[in-house]
């Protein structure tokens, strides 16, 4: 890794304060093994320095988004379940690429934050679209795709898509298949009834009015896209960080994903005290340091 780089990464979170509850990525051991340890400094506060602009589309939504302009690879951040691109950890990816000098695309989905379209009308498939719009019109030369919850189970199909493009993944507990999954586990009388109000009230702490509302279509597209039942054919690199107290995706999830996948260089990494949204300090730290890694890896591969 250049010295500079390094310098970057050294200067930006420390390490001691990490909390594993499994042995840490190949590289990643080595490259924090040369950081000094140093007392913790985090950022101030993630300025968005970036200006809004919109990705027009034929007969599509409009998607809103921002992009830093960069090296390759490129970063692009996926985020989960009608979440915004202004989140802790679109935006402090963005903060650690420009300090690194690469790309990075953060963005809303169709029907979300910024981006046109109605959020009633989403379905997994529209949003995959919108994945690959923005892989195919924004994002220049190989990516490195960051996909959170959702955005775990889109950012896989992204790479089956674009396989020439995507050259790495890290999923923050990727949801694959999760929502069809869980629903599928409901009573017989609660399906029907989500059924006849076309509205399955899903519980959660992470929503202000503690459910989310998920439309009944789109679960059923959904079912269309699940990948866990077979082999999945992505060959790149990819880092799975899940936090063991997530009570939204089971951390055994990503396990399932690493064993479905064909590539053979593949890191599961739990965190014992994290929950679903891994957007701790700590959490922010070990995505970004993998993040590097990974940087690292593919420099040394093209190199």
């Amino acid at each position: 890794m250049a010295v500079a780089r390094l310098a970057a990464v050294a200067a930006w979170v420390p390490y001691r304060s990490w909390g594993w509850a499994a042995a840490p990525v190949g590289g990643l051991g080595a490259l924090l093994a040369l950081i000094p340890q140093r007392a913790p400094r985090w950022l101030p506060a993630c300025r968005q320095k970036t200006s809004l602009s919109f990705l027009n589309r034929p007969d599509l939504p409009n998607l809103a988004y921002k992009k830093l302009k960069g090296k390759s690879p490129g970063i692009v951040f996926i985020p989960g379940y009608l979440s915004y691109m202004n989140g802790t950890k679109a935006l402090a990816i963005e903060e650690f690429c420009k300090s690194l000098g690469h790309a990075c695309i953060r963005f809303d989905y169709s029907g979300v934050g910024s981006s046109d379209g109605n959020s009633e009308e989403s379905t997994l498939g529209k949003w995959r679209k919108d994945v690959l719009s923005i892989i195919d019109d924004l994002a220049d030369g190989p990516q490195i795709l960051v996909g959170s919850s959702l955005g775990g189970w889109l950012m896989l199909h992204a790479a089956i898509a674009r396989p020439e493009k995507v050259v790495a993944l890290i999923g923050v507990a990727t949801a694959a298949d999760t929502l069809v999954t869980k629903f599928n586990q409901l009573p017989v009388e609660l399906k029907k009834e989500v059924e006849m109000k076309g509205v399955w009230s899903m519980p959660s702490k992470y929503s202000e009015e503690g459910v989310y509302n998920v439309q009944y279509s789109f679960i059923k597209e959904a079912e269309h896209h699940c990948l866990l039942h077979s082999p999945i054919p992505v060959n790149c690199p990819i880092r799975l960080l899940h936090g063991m107290k997530d009570d939204i995706v089971p951390w055994h999830t990503s396990m399932q994903v690493a064993d479905r996948v064909l590539s053979t260089d593949v890191d599961v990494i739990l965190r014992k005290h994290s929950d679903h949204q891994m957007k701790e300090k700590a959490d922010i730290q070990l995505l970004v340091y993998t993040i590097d890694d990974l940087i690292d890896k593919l420099s040394t591969i093209v190199n």
